[in-house]
Order: structure tokens, then sequence, then C-alpha cells
């Protein structure tokens, strides 16, 4: 199978450079302080991906290297390379193996997968000292499973949320191993670099993570080549999706993608809400910093909802748009200001609620009625390994229950008071990580008022129940 030549593939990336001058430069000037990503590891890394599909965009084969550095006090002796698309079949069986596979690794010497698959762990060729750099590599398999999902395939369409190998982190807790999951998230990632290049059938067009270019790659071919700094995850699709261009007032480029099926009145007022959107959340959070974000939008994803991705979205429609909303202020939750998603669900779904809900003009009034809580273990703050034991219902509690913490709390500080610390704390985690404890102090520090009291009362806990 003929890949995409290496020259070629640093050509396209060199094109790409004009077109990205600039368009970080909404990043607030000062970086992250106190974050939590400070002496995590392996950190900064950099991702070099090269990949070409089949002629369905069903499987995907190449290579990637990634680069990172070691930031901690000791010497980084392994890493663990999380493979997330495993996440429902686990290491499958011989005649239908796991989806996503890597082998012959460079840099490093790999053992058997485990969690589920879901993770590799690879000692290093030479333990990495403090301060220095490091570079991995191995081949990628990747074979979109045959169901609907956010890794899954629905008739002609593809779509590779979580499919690509990303690096686990290594924090004050140990390495960072969690199950994947069948409902919510356990993904936990740092602020990274990623240029992919994506050979692909030029019939399918390629919706991706971060600034895009297509140029030919041979008959009825097309290299699309994406750059994208500081994101936590890399995510495409590809399919016959029809599509359109729009400028947003603040200078983001918004690309919509839709599915032959989904209602054009639908798709219109969703297009309309992601432009609204990405400027409203800007001003009021900190400019959106990528330049350009992609909403993929079907007639067939309410059973499995809508997913957030750095600068790319996939969207189940509703005649009001608030999905692309909310999924679009994932960008700030979860993107921007980063969280342990398997540790503190709430931190970017409850808060991703709260924001859409600022733009589509639920201020939580109903949060006065609540949720009836059924015992004293639960809390808002409770990790993805509590609510997979103690299921049906979760969303509840952390998304309509977490949005009304942060509603009471502006009830409390008031709204302008509120904006601003909202503001100052996405500043002080921009491209870092946040936990609970560190949002507290950021609230506490706006108000004379002791607010220990609120935070018992809206089972907000910092020694979670796991």
């Amino acid at each position: 199978m003929r890949r995409t030549g290496y020259a070629g593939v640093v050509t396209a990336f060199a094109v790409l450079g004009s077109l990205l001058a600039g368009v970080w430069s909404g990043a607030p000037a000062r970086a992250a302080t106190g974050n939590g990503a400070e002496r995590a590891a392996p950190s900064r890394p950099a991702y070099r991906v090269d990949l070409r599909a089949d002629a369905t965009g069903t499987r995907w084969t190449g290579r990637e290297t990634v680069t990172f550095g070691n930031r901690s006090t000791e010497p980084l002796r392994e890493i663990h390379v999380r493979l997330w698309g495993n996440g429902v079949d686990g290491c499958g069986t011989p005649q239908a193996p796991s989806p996503v596979r890597i082998g012959r690794v460079s840099g490093g010497a790999p053992s058997d997968p485990s969690v589920a698959c879901s993770a590799v762990r690879i000692v290093l060729a030479a333990p990495l000292a403090p301060g220095g750099r490091a570079t991995v590599g191995f081949d990628v398999s990747i074979t979109v499973p045959d169901r609907l999902h956010r890794f899954g395939r629905d008739g002609d369409h593809r779509y590779l949320g979580n499919a690509l190998p990303v690096l686990a982190v290594r924090d004050a807790a140990g390495w960072h191993l969690d199950p994947p999951l069948d409902r919510g998230e356990s993904y936990y990632t740092l602020a990274s670099d990623f240029e992919v290049a994506l050979d692909h059938p030029t019939a399918l067009k390629v919706p991706a993570t971060g600034v895009t270019a297509d140029r030919p790659a041979g008959p009825g071919r097309t290299l699309t080549t994406s750059v994208a700094r500081q994101v936590r995850d890399f995510a495409w699709a590809a399919g016959p999706f029809r599509s359109g261009v729009a400028t947003s007032p603040g200078g983001v480029t918004v690309r919509s993608y839709w599915t032959a099926g989904a209602p054009d009145a639908w798709v219109a007022t969703a297009r309309a809400e992601a432009v609204r959107a990405v400027d409203e959340l800007g001003r009021r959070f900190g400019r959106y910093p990528y330049g350009e974000v992609d909403a993929v939008i079907s007639d067939r994803f309410a059973p499995i909802g809508s997913m957030e991705y750095p600068g790319l979205v996939l969207v189940s429609l509703d005649e009001t748009g608030g999905g692309v909303v909310h999924e679009l202020a994932h960008q700030w939750w979860y993107g921007i200001v980063g969280n342990d998603e398997y540790a503190s669900p709430w931190l970017d779904e409850a808060f991703a609620t709260y924001s859409s809900g600022l733009l589509t003009g639920d201020h939580g009034e109903d949060c006065a009625e609540g949720v009836a809580w059924q015992d004293d273990t639960q809390a808002v703050t409770n990790s993805m390994g509590y609510w997979a034991a103690h299921g049906p219902g979760w969303t509840r509690y952390v998304y309509f229950n977490g949005a009304c913490v942060l509603h009471d709390l502006e009830r409390v500080l008031g709204g302008p008071v509120m904006a601003a610390m909202l503001r100052e704390y996405v500043r002080d985690h921009w491209y870092g990580v946040s936990t609970t404890v560190e949002f507290q102090r950021a609230a506490q520090a706006v108000t004379r008022t002791d607010l220990t009291s609120f935070w018992r009362e809206h089972r907000v806990r910092t020694g979670t129940t796991t």
C-alpha cells in the first residue's frame, strides 16, 4: 500500500505555516500558573502522524511519532500510550482483533496491551532526565468499527473520535490508566501539538481538528494536512458530507459538515448557533485560540448524543441548536481548561452546561427544584468510577446539579463578579489542568463570604467517592 512520501508531507505542512500566522494570538499573554500540569509528565507532547485511508475511509494505516519532555524532578523511564478506540471492543478476538493497534515501536520496548487493550506500556530506550526530550514512534492501524458511535461508522460516514493513540499522564497521583467506560469519558491528556497528514480518496471530505489544507495526492486522492497547537486530542471524520464555511464576526473560521438526511432548517440553525457561540463564549472566557472549528452534524447521532473534541464537534441535531452550543463550550471546559475527566467529570460537563445555558437563556431557574439525592455518598464531584458503579441518571447529577452549583454560586457572588472570576480562572489555567480545589480557591478569592457551607450544601466535595 502506497504511503504519501515524507517530503510531500513536509511541503504540505510548510504551506500551512502561512495560514497559521497569528492564529493562536488570542491566547492570554500570561502562561497558565499553578495549573496542575506543571510537573506532569510526559510534558508538552508533539505528535507527527502520517496515515493513509482505504477506499471507504474505514481502515487507516501509517506511522506516528511523539516527542515529549520531562518536567518532573526524577528520570522518566517509561510512557504509556492510550488506545482509547479499543474501549468498547477491548482486546477483541483472533477473528476480530482490537480496532486500534500499534507495532514496530522505536525509542523503547513495548509490553502487551493492558486495561482492556486500551494502554500499552513502553520502557524508554534510556531514562529521560529532568529537562530533556525524547521521541518514540510506532506504526498505527485503525479500523473503524461497524457501529453508530463517536468511533464508528454510519452508512458511508466514518467517525474517528478518540481513535488516535495518545500519551497517558503521570502526575503527583502516579500514572493515570483509568479504564474506558460505556458512559461518560475517562480521558486525561495534556495540551499537545499535532501535525497530521491524512491521505484519502478525494470523494471523502475529511473534517479534522486543527487548521487544515488540502492538496492532490495522486489519482483520485487528496492529502489533508492539519496543524493543531496546544490541543488535548485529535479527531476526524470521513464521508460524503455536504459542507459550508462561515467566518464569525470575531474572525474564527467555522466549517460545517452534515449528512444528506439532516433537515436543512435544523442544519441552518446549528450553523448559525455555532458562529454565534464561538464568539460569545470567547467574549466571556477568553478568545477562541485555534482559528478554526469544525461542526460535524448528523441526523443519526441522537442515540449516542453529541461529542466534543478540540476544534471539532460531533453534533446531534435538534431544532434549537443547543447541542452545538454545549459542545463548543467544551472547547473551553476540557479543551483550554483541562481536567481529569475520570476523576472529576463535573469540571467539564457541569461547566459546559452552565456556559451553554448562559447563551441559550437558561440561568438555572429550575435549580430550586433540584434532584433528589439517593444517598449520602452521591455528590456532584464524584468520579466516573463511582457513577459507573452507581449508574442510572448520573448525568442529572453531574450535568444538571453541577450546572446549578455554578448558577447558585453566581447568585451568591453576583453576575459581574462571577463573570470576572471565571475569566480569571480560565486565564490562570489556560492550556493547563484544574481541580475542584483550585476552582474553590478561585471562587473564595473574590468574596468575603465564607463559601464552606455553600460547597457542603451543594455536595461539592474534595475527598470524592470513587
